[in-house]
Parts: structure tokens; sequence; C-alpha cells
């Protein structure tokens, strides 16, 4: 018989950030965004930069996420990840500078510049402020 639920627990190496029963969980693989409902085959892969979102009832939260790897099996998600943030834990405003800082290095042009860095650093910033600005929302009615 197929678990009618998801043991979801994010873990980060400061903090457990996540430890929920969850109907549903889409996560940015490396590979691109993949969803996982009770009863998945089993899965192994890193994370990228993005948002993971997960729906407990017609609730969805999202955090963002950048690397680390998530486990996926039949009845349970977990996810380690390098850096992990609730949308109520993102300061908005240092947001804002990381992205500012990081479009300088990019237009800089400056040959010592590492730009795998600095774009890395830009999706980064661009993902946490989508996530502080959409915290969570409410489905239906």
């Amino acid at each position: 018989m197929l678990p009618d639920k998801l043991r979801l627990d994010v873990v980060t190496p400061e903090r457990h950030l996540v430890a929920e029963s969850v109907d549903e969980v889409v996560l940015p693989g490396s590979q691109g965004s993949f969803g996982v409902l009770p009863g998945h085959a089993p899965l192994l892969t890193d994370l990228d930069i993005g948002p993971l979102v997960y729906r407990r009832g017609q609730e969805r939260r999202a955090l963002a996420v950048a690397g680390g790897f998530v486990e996926v099996l039949p009845d349970r998600v977990t996810v380690l990840a390098e850096v992990a943030e609730a949308a109520e834990d993102i300061d908005l405003a240092r947001a804002e500078k990381a992205k500012e800082r990081a479009e300088q290095r990019l237009k800089s042009g400056e040959v010592e510049t590492d730009f795998e860095r600095a774009q890395k650093a830009m999706r980064k910033a661009l993902l946490r402020e989508e996530i502080a600005r959409t915290p969570h929302r409410r489905e239906g009615p």
C-alpha cells in the first residue's frame, strides 16, 4: 500500500529547518526541478539553487535552497542543503544589497572577476528576494 503522506526533513549544517508531514514537495535538482508525491521511486540527487516548495493540505510554503543533496524514498524526502532559508528568516534588505554587489561584479568586466561565482551569487540573491516576497499561500477559496 502506498503512503498517503511524505515525511520532509530539511537540514543545513546550522540547523534542522523543516520536520513535517507533507503532501507534495518540489525541489530544484541539478538536472532541473522535480516533484515528489507519496510513493515516489527512490532517488538520490544533487540540489541546485532554487525554491523548495512543499504543500500540506491547501497551504504551500517555500524555502530558498542552494547546494546539497536530496534523498527521496516512497515515504520521505530528506534534504541536506548547504544553504536553506525560510521566507521569514530572509533579510530582504541584505538580499537586495547582495544582488547589487553581484550585478557590479558581473558588469565590471575586470579580468580577475570570477564570473561563475558572481552568477551563482546573483542567482542566490534573486532567489532570496523571491522567497522573501512570497512567504506562503493558501490555495482555493
